[in-house]
């Protein structure tokens, strides 16, 4: 097995530490997660395909953790797992050399999120997702620290992406973007630090759909190789 690519979908659900823990499931060589920031804001769900292991379902609680035992080894690993009776007890991983024990944690212990299903799904305004906006994204999201909140602007069919906007004048970034489907809506935001976490863990990608309903949801959903990420924002208060 290669490290990189469970490193990898790791990665698009830990979101910089904004998941910590999440149950891991495996069935029919893929590997799936459904997961939820502590806040509850954010809700994600994360598929790899042709990751040959064993199915089953696997609590992992502490995702930091795990990061750092699988840094211990080389790229090319093999992966197995211990059971007491049908419980999954912990993961084993090791390499030519070294070998790592990572404990699981009971699959009742970590709530499962809603599906997307019961969220809202009529998403009016859809927003095409670039390398180029990735990057802008992100630089403004660096030089804007301290600001929480990033904005759906829309006016006169064309639509923006706004971080710290505000009705006073403030220090901000505006980001013009096209659509593929218009509609002019009350200003909608959402918290800009999940939104730059989730660009950054998905910056590889070529394209991507930004879809933001009238309701306070926005989805964004990915396609990079055998990877297909989506992740539901919940709208924030009002800004000023």
């Amino acid at each position: 097995m290669n490290k990189q690519q469970l490193v990898k979908f790791i990665s698009k659900y830990n979101l910089g530490g904004l998941v910590n823990s999440a149950i891991l499931s495996f069935k029919d060589n893929t590997l799936n997660t459904r997961f939820t920031s502590g806040d509850k804001s954010l809700l994600g769900i994360l598929s790899m395909d042709k990751w040959d292991f064993e199915d089953g379902e696997f609590g992992v609680y502490n995702t930091e953790q795990l990061v750092k035992l699988l840094s211990v080894l080389d790229d090319d690993v093999t992966m197995s797992v211990t059971k007491a009776g049908d419980k999954a007890v912990s993961i084993q991983l090791s390499d030519t050399v070294s070998k790592v024990n990572y404990m699981l944690t009971d699959t009742s212990v970590i709530s499962r999120p809603p599906v997307p299903e019961s969220l809202p799904q009529n998403f009016e305004l859809k927003i095409n997702i670039n390398p180029q906006f990735i990057s802008k994204f992100i630089s403004g999201k660096q030089a804007l620290a301290e600001t929480d909140t990033f904005t759906v602007f829309t006016k006169n069919d064309t639509t923006s992406i706004v971080i710290g906007y505000a009705s006073v004048n403030t220090n901000r970034v505006t980001i013009p973007v096209s659509t593929t489907e218009y509609k002019q809506m009350d200003l909608i935001s959402f918290n800009a630090t999940n939104f730059k976490e989730i660009l950054s863990a998905n910056k590889e990608c070529e394209s991507a759909l930004l879809e933001v309903s009238p309701d306070g949801i926005a989805k964004i959903t990915f396609k990079i190789d055998n990877y297909k990420s989506t992740y539901y924002l919940v709208a924030v208060q009002d800004v000023d």
